[in-house]
C-alpha cells in the first residue's frame, strides 16, 4: 500500500519533464517530502493533459454520502487476494463500484519523487524510501480521481488515488505485499487518453520494470503526515541494491535548496569521491 510519497522537485522542473502548465499551482505548491492522506497533490488529470493540478490524495467518488479517504485502487480487485506477481487474470477494479466509472474515464497522473513502503508486517514501523536511482526525471504513478461535493456546504473536493499491483522484485525484497503502477513516459500519454480501449488500460495494470529503482531504509518519523522535514528522508541503513552513486537525499540536497552553481558543483565532486573511496 502506497500511503506516502515524496514531491521535492523544483515546479519549473516538472513543468519540463511533462510539458505541462504549472500557472495554476505556481503559488499554492512547495516541495512535499511526505504526502500523506489528506494533502494536495500534483496530478494530471485526463480531462487537462496540458496542466498540472492540485488535488486531494485520498479518494472519494462522486457518490459517497461522506468525505472518504480512499488512497490506493487494487488492479486486481478481489481478484489475486494472495498478492502473487505472477498473476496475469482479470482486473477486477473495471467491476468494483468505487472505480468502475473512474477508471475509465477519471484517469491521472500522480507526479512523484520517490514513494515510501513499508514491510508488510510492520508496516509504516519499518519504512523504505523507493527512488529511481541517476539523475532522472520525476516519475509518473497511474491514479484515478473523482470531485465530490459537500451537500450541506456546497464544497467541492477533487481527490485521486494511486494504482496498485502486485509486487514487483524489489517491492518482494522490502518486503512488501504491494506496488503502486509506476508508468513509463510512453504509458503516461496511453493513461491520459480517454479515447484508449478499456482493454488496452487494462493491460497496463502489471508490475512496473523496477531496474531502474531502488530503496534503502528511513525514519520512522515518516508515519506523521504533520512531519515534512526533509531529514525524514536521510538514509537509516544499506541501500537494497549495491549502487554506486550517492544515495537519493545526497541528491535532494544538491537540487535547488538555495545553492548557487558553483556551491553544488563543489559538493557534487565531493559526493562522487567520497562514494568513488568507500568502492575501493
Amino acid at each position: 500500500m502506497c500511503g506516502r510519497y515524496a514531491v521535492v522537485s523544483k515546479l519549473k522542473i516538472i513543468e519540463k519533464e511533462f510539458q505541462v502548465d504549472i500557472s495554476e499551482v505556481l503559488d499554492r505548491f512547495t516541495f512535499n517530502p511526505n504526502i500523506a492522506p489528506g494533502d494536495d497533490a500534483l496530478v494530471i488529470t485526463d480531462d487537462a493533459p496540458d496542466q498540472v493540478q492540485l488535488f486531494q490524495f485520498g479518494f472519494t467518488p462522486h457518490w459517497a454520502k461522506k468525505k472518504m479517504y480512499v488512497i490506493n485502487a487494487r488492479s486486481e480487485g478481489d481478484h489475486n487476494k494472495e498478492n502473487q506477481s505472477s498473476y496475469t487474470g482479470a482486473k477486477g477494479i473495471i467491476s468494483k463500484p468505487m472505480f468502475r466509472k473512474a477508471i475509465r474515464q477519471q484517469r491521472c497522473l500522480v507526479i512523484a519523487d520517490a514513494f515510501v513502503e513499508g514491510t508488510t508486517t510492520h508496516k509504516l514501523s519499518d519504512p523504505y524510501l523507493v527512488y529511481r536511482g541517476g539523475n532522472k526525471r520525476p516519475f509518473a504513478m497511474a491514479g484515478i480521481w473523482d470531485e465530490w461535493t459537500d451537500v450541506t456546504t456546497g464544497e467541492i473536493t477533487k481527490s485521486f488515488a494511486v494504482l496498485t499491483t502486485a509486487p514487483t522484485p524489489l517491492m518482494q525484497k522490502i518486503p512488501h505485499h504491494r506496488s503502486p503502477l509506476v508508468l513509463s513516459q510512453d504509458a503516461e500519454k496511453q493513461w491520459l487518453n480517454r479515447d484508449a480501449p478499456l482493454d488496452e488500460i487494462t493491460a497496463m495494470l502489471q508490475p512496473f520494470d523496477d531496474t531502474d529503482f531502488n530503496a534503502y531504509p528511513i525514519s520512522t518519523a515518516i508515519k506523521s503526515g504533520k512531519n515534512k522535514s526533509i531529514d525524514i528522508l536521510k538514509p537509516k541503513g544499506d541501500r537494497l541494491r549495491k549502487e554506486y552513486e550517492h544515495v537519493f537525499y545526497q541528491d535532494l540536497e544538491l537540487q535547488g535548496m538555495g545553492e548557487t552553481t558553483a556551491r553544488k558543483t563543489k559538493r557534487t565532486a565531493r559526493l562522487i569521491l567520497k562514494s568513488q573511496d568507500a568502492f575501493k
